[in-house]
């Protein structure tokens, strides 16, 4: 069940601009902050819009607000405020990140669906720090190797620091991925995989170490999936289902720093 406090709702409904008063009357504009809650329940449960209770408003006037506030970027900008809100806190700990990604079946296709041996689908790709928290999130298409995702993750950072290190599992052990993380001054700790010559071994026990507190990613990724609405993709739109991880990433955010 979610817990979302009033502080934090607060917080979240205070970045969201208020619409322009309709300057002929007519119907009052939706509550904003029951409005919210609703679009938190839909995240929540995994629920179709039509089965939303009527306690958060008409079913029709939520959704049309959740489409509105993405086509916009509300929730991505609501996203970054919460970021740099945990930065300013002390909040991160990026002195190691852990990486890793997450299969989401698209149901409805859907544009920015890829093909994989499991059915179409998107990868939920998540950077987080040794706490757990994101620190850089996107969906992207399933098609492309994980490898081949982790340059594009960084483009969607929420910290103005970069780590010193990332550390990822075998399927990040890649020597092209490793120099391209090193021109932007990060280390890649990556176990080898088997078929790895030994004559080309470029990770020691030392910074393995690291490796074995890997379960942070597994765990995050975990209290992402616990947002029913995200283990499934429902929406044709790329940018609905954004939407989505946006909001769920905010409020795992928000836990630490307010109430």
């Amino acid at each position: 069940m979610l817990i979302l406090t009033d502080e934090q709702l607060d917080w979240i409904a205070a970045q969201i601009p208020d619409p322009p008063a309709r300057p002929k009357g007519g119907r009052p504009i939706a509550d904003k902050r029951r409005t919210l809650r609703g679009i938190f329940w839909i995240l929540d449960n995994g629920a179709k819009w039509k089965d939303l209770p009527s306690q958060f408003g008409s079913k029709s006037t939520v959704h049309r607000w959740f489409a509105r506030w993405v086509a916009e970027g509300v929730f991505e900008r609501l996203l970054q405020l919460a970021g740099r809100l945990v930065e300013t806190r002390g909040g991160y700990r990026l002195y190691e990140c852990y990486i890793d990604g997450t299969f989401a079946k698209a149901k409805s296709g859907g544009d920015g669906v890829g093909l994989t041996k499991v059915g179409k689908g998107v990868k939920i790709m998540v950077l987080v720090d040794a706490r757990g928290l994101p620190v850089a999130v996107e969906t992207m298409s399933a098609g492309p190797h994980e490898s081949k995702l982790v340059q594009r993750l960084f483009d969607f950072m929420l910290t103005r620091e970069t780590p010193p290190r990332v550390i990822g599992d075998k399927a990040y052990d890649c020597d092209e991925l490793d120099a391209e993380l090193a021109e932007r001054g990060i280390e890649l700790i990556a176990p080898h995989r088997s078929n790895r010559s030994p004559d080309n071994v470029t990770q020691d026990r030392r910074p393995l170490q690291r490796y074995r507190r890997r379960w942070t990613v597994e765990r995050s990724i975990a209290w992402i999936q616990n947002f029913r609405r995200l283990c499934i993709r429902w929406e044709k739109s790329t940018k609905l289902f954004q939407g989505f991880l946006h909001l769920g990433c905010t409020l795992l955010l928000l836990r630490p720093v307010l109430g």
